[in-house]
């Protein structure tokens, strides 16, 4: 016998606010470029250049995270039967891997600026700096409140607190310069910023790469999952076992149960499992065989564990 069933908690009433997020956060962070890019070239100030163009990338990023989370919302189909809901580890592989070029290119140039720092007129850059701070702070904000849904808006404000941060960065180093003169600062700040920013990215990689590959969500523990339903009355062996995600709230689980006896009370078997998986582990959607004792090595099983 099998049997599926789905404890699905849906989010859909969260999307539009998850939406409306991005658009605002994508409008400050194009006022953020202007203004910068204006007065970057005002003052000959690539510090302030640098950081727009670097705004700039992360509009992209968030561009093409609204267009994830909008197919993301797509229904099933006979040609894609789960959905879309992968395409958030696909954007957010796509925006990490973006944010690290970006981050590379800003440790590279922050090198060099270790070795010959400029002169920059520090007053000006510290107002730029101000603003921009602001600006970013308050886009990050909008992503912070959405960010815990999905890979995919974590991604993009991880691109915005990059940038607060940097915001943050210049502005110490402009108080710093201002004062005392102290222009090394600027760059020994910029560099601890793209240590922090490299090892979130590095976090979401390899959680996104692992979805991709159908691994084991994180928190979801193998070897407990299997022993839980060892544990279920009439169940004396548990074959077959496969657990992944295809969405931040999607966790799903295969198996084949061998039953203790020839005619077991399927049902009774499936309703505590799905009850055990649902509220220990956290697992939505179940697909079960229940076998009978006398039944042999399954044949055409290649991924069989």
């Amino acid at each position: 016998m099998e049997h599926k069933r789905d404890h699905h908690h849906s989010h859909n009433h969260d999307q539009p606010a998850s939406l409306k997020n991005l658009i605002f956060a994508m409008v400050i962070n194009g006022g953020i470029v202007v203004f910068e890019m204006v007065f970057g070239l005002m003052i000959r100030s690539m510090a302030l250049i640098s950081d727009a163009v670097h705004n700039l990338s992360d509009i992209a990023a968030m561009i093409f995270s609204y267009w994830a989370e909008k197919v993301s919302r797509r229904p099933a189909n006979a040609a894609k039967t789960y959905g879309y809901r992968k395409i958030e580890f696909i954007a957010a592989f796509v925006n990490s891997i973006v944010l690290s070029v970006v981050i590379a290119f800003i440790f590279l140039e922050t090198l060099k600026r270790l070795v010959s720092p400029p002169e920059i007129p520090g007053r000006v850059m510290l107002w730029v700096a101000v603003v921009a701070f602001i600006g970013n702070g308050a886009a990050t904000l909008l992503l912070q409140k959405i960010s815990a849904r999905n890979f995919n808006l974590r991604s993009a404000w991880l691109h915005s607190l990059q940038d607060a941060l940097f915001s943050l960065g210049v502005i110490a180093g402009a108080v710093l310069i201002t004062l005392f003169g102290w222009r090394l600062v600027d760059p020994l700040i910029s560099l601890a910023i793209c240590l922090f920013i490299a090892r979130e990215i590095y976090k979401i990689v390899r959680q996104a790469v692992n979805s991709l590959l159908d691994a084991v969500p994180p928190g979801i523990d193998f070897t407990r999952v299997k022993d839980d339903l060892l544990a279920i009355p009439d169940v004396a062996e548990v074959n077959d076992l496969h657990i992944w995600q295809t969405g931040a709230d999607q966790k799903l689980l295969s198996a084949h149960l061998l039953s203790k006896g020839e005619s077991p009370d399927s049902e009774a078997i499936i309703r505590a499992a799905q009850e055990t998986l649902f509220h220990r582990h956290g697992i939505n959607h179940t697909t079960l065989q229940i076998l009978p004792a006398s039944a042999g090595e399954m044949e055409h099983c290649s991924h069989c564990n």
